[in-house]
């Protein structure tokens, strides 16, 4: 049974019948192209070389979700950290508000892993193995080619290397050094973790590639609502390039475009620039650097498709960029930066807590009621800290602690048990008592805790 066929396409990527169109865009290395190498380089370079680097003896940035520790440019974060993910988070969150109001969506032309490698690594390898666009299109029409295969096998090995730097950011270089020189099966987890890893990242560059942004990536679906008609894009400026004319023939009353459609066959999601603002554009410029290209050739000036906003293209008139929109998302976002710093600033290295005992909430010694208590402590700092308790402020009693002073390595967490012995003369029911926790390297801390006893004693 014939597949039904759509009025019109739906996606860049489907054709009308339903059938997978894909998207081979022609290189035109223009100015922007260059820009976007040198950031893509740049990225890059950082992408790998950021979990080798020291800042203060420790990783530039791990991510040990396993032991629930995290470390940013030298700074230990766990994950009790709850205020200062949660000011992270909203920090991220106003950020993207910010960028995307004002520069749309550059980062998804910029700056985004999937556009950077895909245009600046795994393209320019196509293009090495297989020639340009129009060999390319040949082999998908003849079916597969050596070529192909040489090419998909170079991919398999740059993503088998992606893997493990992915990896990196988790269990640390030095873990992965060992890793890799050691057999699969003394860490299965991990060889496990690469190998998938491997097939996904494969499997997105050499299959899925452009349906990365117009199917899964939810912030083409966002910007709707993040874009304003002032926020920065790439355009097609209607009024100079309307109506068009076909060819280089200079017809009076036509617009500067030749409709040669260098710009659909530039984009790497294969969509005509000149239909509008379309969820598929990722603003990498590309098309851009195609009509310049055209403009040159044609002796007509460049900029017919360029950076600019829904507003300017409309009216002409430049786009004001400080505007109310930007300066409130400007103003939350220092204000939760500064109060991730402060909180950051006064964050103990040490956090304790005092729990009650497991068991009968307490118990009755001759005169005396024992309460049973734990001391769990968290070493948030790079050095071993040694805790020590002492009791305030109830005459006649005594802490019993045979594990204090306790001892905790760097980064890790410990419970000691310990007893309070009471007169029960002392306790109605319950007795408010502070405990003074000293810890080596820091001002001692006050904790408040409640004793239990019996009730209907009198206190003196």
């Amino acid at each position: 049974m014939a597949l039904p066929i759509a009025p019109e396409r739906v996606l860049p990527t489907l054709n009308a019948d339903g059938t997978r169109n894909r998207i081979r865009p022609r290189l035109y290395p223009g100015r922007l192209y260059r820009g976007r190498r040198s950031v893509g380089f740049g990225l890059m370079a950082l992408f790998v070389g950021l979990p080798w680097l020291k800042v203060g003896g420790k990783p530039a940035m791990l991510l040990d979700v396993v032991h629930r520790h995290f470390v940013f440019f030298g700074r230990t974060f766990l994950a009790t950290d709850g205020v200062l993910l949660m000011l992270l988070m909203l920090s991220i969150f106003v950020s993207i508000l910010l960028i995307t109001a004002t520069v749309g969506r550059a980062w998804c032309g910029w700056a985004c892993p999937q556009t950077v490698y895909m245009e600046l690594l795994f393209r320019p390898l196509e293009r090495l193995f297989e020639g340009p666009r129009e060999a390319q299109l040949r082999i998908d029409r003849q079916g597969g080619s050596p070529r192909r295969i040489a090419k998909n096998v170079v991919y398999l090995g740059l993503a088998f290397v992606l893997a493990n730097v992915f990896l990196s950011y988790f269990v640390g270089v030095d873990a992965l050094r060992t890793w890799v020189f050691e057999a699969p099966a003394q860490h299965p987890g991990g060889f496990s973790v690469v190998m998938a890893t491997t097939g996904l990242v494969f499997f997105d560059f050499a299959y899925f590639r452009e349906q990365m942004c117009t199917v899964i990536c939810p912030y083409a679906r966002l910007q709707s609502v993040l874009l304003d008609p002032k926020s920065l894009l790439i355009g097609y400026d209607a009024k100079r390039g309307e109506p068009r004319s076909k060819g280089k023939a200079k017809l009076t009353g036509h617009g500067d475009c030749i409709d040669c459609g260098a710009c659909v066959t530039a984009c790497p999601t294969g969509i005509d620039i000149r239909e509008g603002l379309q969820l598929e554009c990722i603003v990498c410029g590309q098309c851009a650097d195609a009509c310049d290209s055209i403009m040159d050739r044609i002796k007509k000036p460049q900029g017919l498709i360029r950076y600019s906003s829904q507003q300017a293209l409309a009216s002409g008139s430049p786009t004001r960029l400080l505007r109310p929109r930007l300066a409130i998302y400007a103003v939350l976002l220092v204000a939760m930066l500064c109060g991730l710093l402060f909180m950051g600033g006064v964050r103990r290295a040490a956090e304790v807590t005092i729990l009650r005992g497991i068991g009968a909430p307490f118990s009755e010694s001759g005169q005396d009621v024992v309460n049973q208590l734990r001391l769990k402590v968290q070493n948030r700092s790079d050095q071993p800290q040694v805790f020590t308790l002492e009791l305030l402020g109830v005459p006649g009693s005594k802490l019993v602690a045979p594990e204090l002073p306790l001892k905790v390595p760097a980064g890790e967490q410990a419970v000691a048990n310990l007893f309070i012995v009471a007169p029960s003369s002392s306790i109605h029911g319950r007795l408010p008592v502070q405990l003074k926790v000293a810890v080596s390297h820091e001002p001692p801390q006050l904790v408040n805790y409640t004793l239990l006893g019996p009730e209907g004693n009198t206190a003196p």
